[in-house]
């Protein structure tokens, strides 16, 4: 079978089964070709959650599936594959960040999206990377401690400098593996190129991008920007996607080693196995751990995230 054909097949499969297939922008092409949605974790949530069918398929990682649960408890939610955690979402527990908010019991507990449902049930609020800066702004309280991600958390702090910062060694290992040297051999390469790097990157990176946001304000900014050349610092599939998107300009990875392996494992065979009955995980949640993991979701909301 040709990958067009299992899309056809796919394509098909979904409607008779009235089943909604999320992917995030990390996935591969011929995975986001077929999906209802594409886009950043929480924002395929929301998705989610405005449909109508009562089954999703979730071509990313596990809290992203996990997400989706938290906001459409009623819904049937189902995680492509089964391999696909996230190394940052999954280095912290509920043990440790318990211990540390006895350590400083007066501060507002904020966590990036990409942390487990279970660490969630004892945050205060969540955030996005697009978010996060907004959000901790409003938040009635300067003393943060922001988990999981300290170079997002960096990012946020020196955005907001009139609050006090309590980060943690955690984050992306396909981010933080990139440094100065990856960026000066890239615009060596392309002296043209504007860099757009995601604030998950280490802070000598961020110092010298020209943008620095979220996949999607990566990817809308090369779109709108009346530049020809970028060098994409996320996901190598971004630069993919962008130059599927808009042929008439140039994008180069920052660096070959941009590659999520969790998000890779997902492949085309597994979608249409999992239409087929065959495969995926359905992620299976409690009441309680979905009423606490919400509750900092829901603070988003109201902060405006």
């Amino acid at each position: 079978m040709t990958v067009r054909e299992m899309q056809e097949k796919i394509l098909r499969l979904k409607k008779e089964k009235d089943v909604c297939i999320l992917a995030h922008s990390y996935q591969a092409r011929e995975i986001v070709e077929i999906a209802d949605f594409t886009g950043d974790s929480y924002a395929l949530s929301v998705k989610a959650a405005g449909v109508k069918q009562k089954s999703v398929l979730m071509c990313g990682v596990r809290f992203m599936a996990q997400t989706v649960k938290i906001l459409s408890p009623e819904k049937r939610v189902i995680l492509s594959s089964p391999v696909a955690g996230c190394p940052m979402a999954e280095q912290m527990d509920v043990e440790l960040i318990s211990s540390v908010k006895e350590m400083y019991p007066d501060y507002t507990v904020v966590a990036y999206i990409n942390t487990t449902a279970e660490l969630k049930t004892i945050c205060d609020v969540c955030v996005t990377s697009s978010s996060a800066v907004d959000i901790v702004k409003k938040i009635d309280n300067d003393k943060i401690l922001f988990i999981p991600d300290c170079n997002l958390g960096d990012f946020v702090r020196k955005q907001v400098p009139e609050k006090e910062f309590k980060l943690l060694q955690g984050g992306c290992p396909v981010h933080a593996k990139i440094g100065r040297e990856h960026v000066r051999q890239a615009k060596e390469l392309h002296p043209n190129a504007l860099v757009l790097v995601h604030p998950e990157c280490q802070p000598e990176v961020v110092e010298m991008a020209d943008y620095v946001g979220s996949t999607s304000g990566i990817m809308k900014y090369a779109e709108n920007s009346p530049e020809k050349e970028f060098i994409i610092g996320t996901e190598i599939s971004i630069a993919e996607h962008l130059q599927y998107d808009c042929p008439d300009k140039k994008f180069y990875p920052l660096s070959k080693g941009l590659v999520c392996q969790n998000m890779k494992a997902t492949t085309l065979v597994d979608v249409y196995n999992c239409l087929m009955g065959k495969g995926g995980e359905v992620i299976e949640m409690d009441e309680q751990t979905i009423k606490l993991a919400a509750k900092c979701i829901d603070k988003m909301i109201e902060l405006g995230g």
